[in-house]
């Protein structure tokens, strides 16, 4: 929903903050010296943690006392003022429900406000707890200078209602008061403009102040895109001698459009921040803005469970949606159901079989989530389904349904929803749990599989369905033990034979129809001709002239604007099996890259598609393309699809795909697109379809329910939808009980949709090619209405079939925000029941209910055809469908071997695992670098103290000064202007046998001579006679006398450590004998570590020994020594690049020129010398 109720004080803030502050029109200035001052802000807000009544009820109390306590602390003012108090709780009415104390000092309001907080409240019908209250100034005042402002928004522009009798006894507003109306295209009100509609029955010594304060207000209203304001009583005291009239605005309630955050965020945020509220807080966290995020309560009664804000908060974290509305929490049937038109749809089909108080929860998940935040939104409905002690006598109902997705992986969103079933599988069985699954869309044969097979093992009874099967059949089923009963597919068309269920299996293993030789689909093309290339339209395509009933043909072309390979995939493909002779897209355009081609299929050939980064470039290179699908994000759209319009005289269709977009810019864009006679469809949509001409985007689905819905030709019905998600169920039904679609557009879900039911449907009325219209509408808005004149008038006189979704809505306590932010009554006249009723009235065939929907598309059909109206054609052949390899790889039709092999880390999933390890368990155990790298390299958790080792190894070989040779090649690297990762391969390559090399040789050749047994004299013998050195033994410095502290160190640690040390002891012997010949033949560290590593890898029972063995031999060893003295080696670079050295020359008189015939030192030799020399 994107008009979200605020608090009144948030509300009050944000006018405080901003009526002095917002640009007004040079225009609608006010001439005359009377201004608006604004009144001292004083607002003392109190929030209540009710949690506190669980415990003992003293708690509770000292709570309220502490925190009224602190209010008088930071709010000094109410110790000396006469107060108001109530309930800050999106409450209507609180005056005539005794929840409005006036006129009191400081001591009534803490003793009301101590009485009142944590009590149980019934308004209107709904009960609720109090829990947050509003304490101001008590403003005296005669009952005649009370007034009414209210300012509200609808598809035309803005309206500013103002009547002079105001306050509790209002009365009916919409009768009485007087309306400016704001049109989109109007410019800024005027203070005559002002003056003269709203201000006739106010005193004239009042208007200058009334007409000031009214600019502002509504410059406020546009600029923090309120969406509703209402002040009442709107109090203005008669001005004196010494002061002018004085405005107080005394009761508010407002909502701001939430999805506007991107732009007026900041502006909310920065009017609520202490610091400009009068506030001081010390160690305040920093947020995205300079001040706290908005809050938006829940309605009264409806405040938010822990579960609800948990998904609430999964919700803000992903581009999908997630949704939870818990109704009834010991409700016996409970849904999870995919996307937002069919979440509805599920509720209204519980409602009309007469459960709907036992409905537990309304909710949806929607825009492809992953399977791990899937995962989690089941767990949270089935943890609440599971959660109580009572079992249900007739057990309880989990309906797992959904549409006909667009694109969202079902099996991908099924893996989650099966490893929380199978986590709650014991409480499942416990409460008698019957499962009932009902899906279709990408990949859903994989998914519906799944789910049969956990239902053999899970203990509980779960039946599935795909989309041969009517959204909602599973509800009679589920609850009735019956089916409907109804006829879904109707007699239209003959019923296929049965196949293994996924169309595209049945192609590929040769299953289905049969191609006949003039098909499109044919073998893979020769390698030498696997590119396709089209020849460019001429401008003569582009003169031929728009038909704006008729904006999508065989022939439209289209620019993406946005990146996304794989809409324009899908277009191509749906393209190719209609036979169109060029692609439907001709370019796609991309501001944020440099131009390019890429790369798409055509059928089983390759093409290429231009990328521009602006379009003009695109509209001068395609001058026939008359149609942009604009996939540009919310926060960029509007401006984009200002762009667009820039070229309207070319680009007469445009679909906005964007969720999101803030109520007033799609109005603008709508209003703007009026003036221009340019098409709009959405925002907030799916797009449209031409069954074999053309499809928007996404529109359709995957390839394999385009062609099981038909849509690779032409049918007689067309429909429009608000719903992206149920046109694809529409797709379904019309194809199995009519001949099909004509044409379908979901116009989307926002509440001010860039064109109406109307505007479609008046297109289809005067297509000789569409022979029946179907509205799919929805509870909220009045468009429906307008069909309903449409058709009394006569100006529709095709067939029309209805219905309105959200008939349940009647049925809840509390208000409930449905999928769609347009999604909900403001009125009675925007319900959906009153809706159907009017259709119905004006001669529109509107079922009983949504179940009914696929009968009365085939009677309708039948006795068009009767008529003669639809002349039934025969059925051409089923296209092949061109499939992507990954595609059906997914599928699971496919299958090739890998080209790499990991073992030691997975990022595919939610977490990252080191050798199974979730990252997040790397520091919650804190294993150390020493723990990574045991499982990173060794595949397992090494023992503390072996990681340990491995880190004092890295510490021990991290450097050994400037003079060696890999520190040295870093250094002159680095002093020759190269980068850190340069200079680092120069030092890492000089590693080898001489330079640090020598740990698995040492290893090797100490752990040989142990193993065959020989004596340490021995060895050293053998090693003689071979003319061998041996490696780990020898330092150019160190010696027996004066040892190396770094082998010191390890063996200690090692002999206090390890198990067992013998290859340690056995090189210890060696050297006894070395340096009884020479002080300095000694163990060095590299034969140190190598050694203390094979004594590790054998005796720390972590390996088997040929495991160990081959750990040595692929050259682990010296891994330790090149991961350490990497650590050096940048050190080394980073302290020549922070001393800024200069190129590095090796000085001449540190190297002995020897050149032929001159060995004993440098010579310059003359030109006639050397000729001498070669005569």
């Amino acid at each position: 929903m994107s008009a979200k109720a605020v608090r009144e004080y948030d509300g009050k803030l944000l006018l405080a903050h901003w009526l002095l502050r917002t640009p007004i029109p040079a225009t609608s200035v006010s001439t005359t010296g009377s201004k608006f001052v604004q009144p001292a802000t004083r607002l003392a807000h109190i929030k209540i943690d009710t949690a506190l009544l669980n415990t003992e009820p003293t708690v509770f109390g000292q709570h309220v006392q502490t925190l009224l306590d602190h209010l008088e602390q930071i709010h000094p003012w109410l110790l000396t003022s006469k107060l108001v108090a109530k309930p800050d709780q999106l409450i209507k009415r609180r005056g005539k429900s005794g929840l409005l104390l006036l006129n009191a000092d400081w001591a009534q309001v803490r003793t009301w406000i101590a009485a009142h907080a944590g009590k149980d409240v019934v308004v209107d019908s709904v009960a609720g707890v109090l829990k947050t209250f509003l304490v101001e100034p008590f403003i005296p005042h005669p009952a005649n200078t009370e007034y009414y402002i209210c300012i509200n928004s609808d598809r035309d522009g803005d309206n500013i209602l103002f009547t002079h009798e105001g306050g509790i006894e209002v009365g009916d507003v919409d009768a009485k008061a007087l309306k400016l109306q704001v049109k989109v295209t109007d410019t800024f009100p005027t203070p005559t403009a002002i003056q003269s509609t709203l201000l006739t029955h106010v005193p004239a010594a009042k208007h200058d102040v009334l007409i000031d304060f009214i600019t502002r207000l509504y410059a406020v209203y546009i600029d923090l895109h309120f969406t509703y304001l209402e002040i009442n009583p709107l109090v203005v005291l008669d001005p004196t001698p010494e002061h002018p009239a004085q405005v107080y605005y005394l009761d508010l309630a407002a909502k701001v459009d939430q999805t506007a955050e991107f732009e007026a965020g900041p502006k909310w945020a920065f009017a609520r921040a202490p610091q400009n509220i009068g506030l001081v807080t010390a160690g305040s966290s920093q947020g995205v803005d300079a001040g706290p995020p908005l809050d938006f309560p829940a309605p009264f009664g409806r405040e938010l469970t822990k579960e609800e804000a948990y998904v609430q908060e999964l919700d803000s974290k992903t581009g999908a949606s997630l949704k939870l509305t818990i109704l009834n929490k010991d409700g016996r049937i409970w849904t999870m159901v995919a996307g937002g038109g069919a979440s509805v749809v599920y509720s209204d089909a519980i409602a009309a079989l007469g459960q709907a108080n036992e409905l537990a929860n309304y909710g949806e998940y929607s825009g492809a989530p992953t399977e791990t935040q899937t995962y989690e939104y089941a767990k949270t409905i089935l943890d609440l389904m599971t959660r109580s002690t009572v079992i249900h006598p007739l057990g309880k109902v989990l309906i797992i349904g959904g549409g006909i997705a667009n694109f969202t992986n079902v099996a991908s969103t099924f893996k989650g929803i099966v490893r929380a079933l199978t986590e709650f599988k014991q409480p499942l069985i416990a409460h008698k749990v019957r499962i009932f699954v009902r899906r279709g869309g990408p990949n859903y044969q994989e998914g519906l599989r799944s789910m049969r097979q956990l239902g053999e093992t899970l203990g509980v009874e779960i039946q599935v369905f795909g989309p041969e099967t009517h959204i909602t059949e599973i509800v009679p089923l589920a609850l009735t033990g019956k089916t409907s009963g109804l006829d879904q597919t109707g007699a239209a068309t003959p019923s296929t034979p049965l196949s293994s269920g996924n169309l595209l299996q049945d192609q590929l293993l040769g299953n289905s129809t049969p191609l006949n030789g003039g098909s499109r689909a044919s073998s893979p093309p020769p390698l030498e001709e696997r590119m396709t290339y089209f020849q460019e339209q001429n401008a003569d395509a582009a003169e031929s002239g728009h038909d704006e009933n008729t904006p999508f043909t065989a022939h439209t072309r289209s620019f993406i604007y946005g990146m996304q390979p794989r809409a324009v995939q899908g277009m191509l493909d749906f393209d190719f099996i209609c036979k169109r002779e060029v692609p439907s897209v001709a370019a796609m355009v991309y501001p944020f890259g440099g131009a390019h081609v890429q790369k798409f299929y055509w059928g089983t050939k390759e093409t290429l598609l231009p990328v521009f980064t602006s379009l003009d470039e695109a509209i001068a290179k395609f001058p026939e393309v008359d149609t942009v699908v604009n996939f540009a994000s919310c926060r960029s759209v509007y401006d984009s699809t200002r762009e667009i319009f820039k070229h309207s005289k070319q680009i007469r269709t445009i679909s906005i795909i964007a969720e999101g977009v803030p109520e007033r810019r799609a109005r603008q864009i709508l209003w703007e697109a009026r003036e221009r006679n340019v098409l709009v469809i959405g925002p907030a949509t799916v797009g449209g379809i031409k069954p074999g001409c053309f499809k928007i985007g996404n529109t359709g689905g995957m390839m394999d329910n385009i062609v099981s819905s038909k849509l690779y030709r032409p049918g007689s019905v067309a429909y429009v939808s608000k719903s992206g998600g149920m046109s694809n169920e529409l797709n379904n039904i019309i194809s199995r009980t009519t001949d099909g679609v004509y044409e379908g557009v979901a116009i989307g879900g926002d509440r001010y949709p860039g064109s109406t039911f109307i505007d479609h449907l008046l297109r289809y009325e005067k297509d000789p090619g569409c022979k029946m219209l179907v509205l799919l509408g929805e509870v909220g808005g009045v468009e429906e209405y307008r069909v309903c004149e449409a058709i009394k008038n006569g100006t529709i006189r095709k067939p029309v079939i209805a219905w309105c979704i959200g008939t349940c809505a009647k049925m809840f306590a509390t208000e409930v925000q449905f999928g769609h932010a347009g999604a909900l009554a403001q009125s009675d006249l925007e319900t959906a029941d009153a809706k159907n009723r009017a259709l119905r009235a004006a001669g529109v065939i509107v079922p009983e209910t949504f179940e009914k929907l696929p009968l009365v598309l085939s009677q309708t059909y039948q006795q068009l055809v009767k008529k003669g109206a639809i002349i039934v054609r025969s059925e051409p052949e089923t296209p092949k469908i061109p499939i992507d390899y990954s595609w059906a790889q997914e599928l699971g039709l496919v299958r090739k071997p890998a080209s790499f092999v990991s073992t030691i880390c997975d990022d595919r999933g939610q977490e990252l695992l080191y050798a199974g390890m979730r990252i997040s368990d790397v520091f919650k155990e804190d294993i150390g670098i020493g723990g990574v790298l045991s499982l990173l390299w060794f595949k397992r958790r090494l023992p503390d103290y072996a990681c340990k080792f491995i880190e004092m190894v890295l510490m021990l070989t991290a450097d050994h000064g400037p003079a060696v040779s890999g520190a040295h090649n870093t250094i002159v690297t680095a002093r020759a202007g190269k980068d850190l990762v340069s200079s680092l391969c120069a030092g890492l390559l000089t590693i080898g046998d001489r330079f640090g090399g020598a740990l698995d040789g040492a290893a090797e050749q100490f752990s040989s001579a142990y193993d065959k047994s020989l004596s340490p004299r021995e060895f050293v013998s053998s090693m003689r006679k071979q003319n061998k050195l041996i490696l780990g033994i020898g330092h150019k410095i160190k010696s027996r006398t004066n040892p190396d502290l770094r082998v010191e160190i390890i063996k200690n640690y090692a002999k206090t450590h390890f198990p067992a040390t013998p290859v340690l002891d056995y090189a210890l012997a060696v050297e006894t004998i070395t340096t009884s010949k020479k002080d300095n033949l000694i163990l060095n560290v590299d034969g140190a570590i190598g050694i203390l590593f094979v004594d590790l890898l054998r005796n720390s029972n972590a390996f088997t020994r040929e495991e160990a063995e081959e750990y040595i031999k692929i050259g682990t060893l010296n891994g330790l020594f090149v991961l350490g003295r990497t650590i050096g080696f940048i050190g080394h670079f980073l302290d020549q690049k922070r001393l800024k050295q200069g190129l590095y020359r090796h000085p001449w008189d540190d190297i002995s020129y020897l050149t032929p015939g001159n060995e004993l030192g440098r010579t310059v030799a003359s030109l006639d010398s050397i000729n001498k020399k070669a005569a």
